[in-house]
C-alpha cells in the first residue's frame, strides 16, 4: 500500500489518477529544487506527470529538464506516496501517484522552460524547511537519513 500524504479525498469528488516522477538532486552538498512562483511561491522537487506512452524514467528526465534545465544521470527509485489535490492549471481533481527518485545532476544546459518556475540550490536544512508538500518533505528526509548536509 502506498502511503497517502496530505488531505484525505473529498466525498463526491471524481479523482483522476495522475502518475508522476520527481527527483531529489544532490549537488555538492546542496540540492537542486524548483520553485513555482504563482499563484504563490511553492518549493518542489523537480518532476511532474507521466505522459501517455512515456515511461517514468523518460518523464523524470523530461520534467527535470523543463523545470530546472539540468540533465541527470543514474536515477534510482527511492519510494512513492499519493496525494489527493485539485490542479487548477488542468481544472482537474487528481490522485497524484508520486514516484520519487534520487539522481545525479550532470550539467545545466538551459534555463527552466516551465512557466513561472525558477531553479534554486538549497542546503538540506533549507530544503527540508521549504518543500511545499508533506510527501516531498517525507521522502527528502528519508533520503537524508543520518547524513548531515546542513
Amino acid at each position: 500500500m502506498i502511503r497517502r500524504m496530505g488531505k484525505p479525498p473529498q466525498r463526491g469528488v471524481d479523482y483522476r489518477l495522475r502518475p508522476g516522477a520527481y527527483a531529489i538532486l544532490p549537488l555538492k552538498g546542496r540540492f537542486l529544487v524548483t520553485a513555482q512562483l504563482t499563484p504563490q511561491v511553492d518549493v518542489q522537487l523537480p518532476g511532474g506527470g507521466i505522459d501517455p506512452g512515456e515511461s517514468p524514467l523518460q518523464a523524470l528526465h523530461r520534467e527535470v529538464l523543463e523545470e530546472v534545465g539540468w540533465r541527470i544521470a543514474s536515477p534510482r527509485r527511492l519510494g512513492a506516496f499519493r496525494r489527493f489535490v485539485y490542479m487548477p492549471e488542468y481544472d482537474l481533481w487528481a490522485e497524484k501517484m508520486c514516484s520519487i527518485y534520487v539522481a545525479r545532476p550532470v550539467r545545466q544546459i538551459a534555463d527552466p522552460v516551465e512557466p513561472d518556475h525558477v531553479t534554486m540550490v538549497l542546503s538540506a536544512t533549507e530544503c527540508a524547511q521549504s518543500l511545499g508538500n508533506d510527501g516531498d518533505r517525507m521522502m527528502f528526509l528519508r533520503y537524508l537519513g543520518s547524513r548531515n548536509y546542513s
